[in-house]
């Protein structure tokens, strides 16, 4: 099909902007599952070889189109208790997780397999990873500072504990949405003892 937008050939920024929206739209409508070269080519009024000069496979473009939509922006909340926040944290990423965003983050990390570049592109604001895992330290050494928390437990491992664990939620049950009730318990019984057991060890058992 012809690479072109009013008569002119699209190169360059304005072809790779067309293939990208193209993309979105079929996300958006069919999920993972319906994201094909063909229908993104066809949507996007260019061929098959133009994408893949791009993108070596249709899951690399669908990580493209979601990295571009993630939201890089994550208030941190602050009640002054660590466990309040921590639930907080983990109650807008299950809201995000459980949304049709979330649907198909799930779908793409199941067609990445095991490429760690893709599942590392994968780590978003509502994944755990970037500005999200940020927000978890802040939380964390404000508890500190508030002594609530021994510093050994602002670590990075540590703050990434919930969110993997909500992941796992998802990913190995298949459910729709984590019931409030299993958030708590991450939180209670898996986060909270993990921060106290860090003060106990010294440091040693995260690494």
């Amino acid at each position: 099909m012809p690479e072109a937008v009013e008569g002119r050939r699209r190169r360059g920024a304005a072809l790779e902007e067309a293939i990208l929206r193209a993309a979105a739209d079929v996300l958006r409508e069919s999920g993972v599952a319906g994201l094909t070269m063909d229908e993104v080519a066809r949507r996007a009024g260019t061929n098959k070889n133009a994408i893949y000069r791009r993108w070596p496979n249709r899951v690399a473009l669908g990580v493209a189109v979601y990295r571009r939509s993630a939201t890089a922006e994550t208030t941190v909340p602050d009640t002054g208790s660590l466990r309040e926040d921590a639930l907080e944290l983990l109650r807008r990423a299950n809201s995000t997780w459980s949304s049709p965003y979330g649907e198909i983050l799930r779908g793409l990390i199941a067609a990445a397999g095991g490429v760690p570049e893709l599942l590392a592109e994968l780590r978003d604001p509502a994944a755990g990873g970037g500005p999200y895992e940020a927000a978890w330290l802040t939380v964390l050494h404000r508890a500190v500072a508030r002594g609530e928390a021994p510093p050994e437990a602002a670590h990075p491992r540590v703050a990434s504990t919930p969110t993997a664990l909500l992941r796992d939620e998802y990913l190995t049950r298949g459910v729709p949405s984590v019931p409030d009730t299993v958030l708590t318990e991450i939180v209670d019984e898996v986060f909270l003892p993990l921060i106290h057991g860090r003060g106990l060890a010294g440091g040693v058992g995260v690494a």
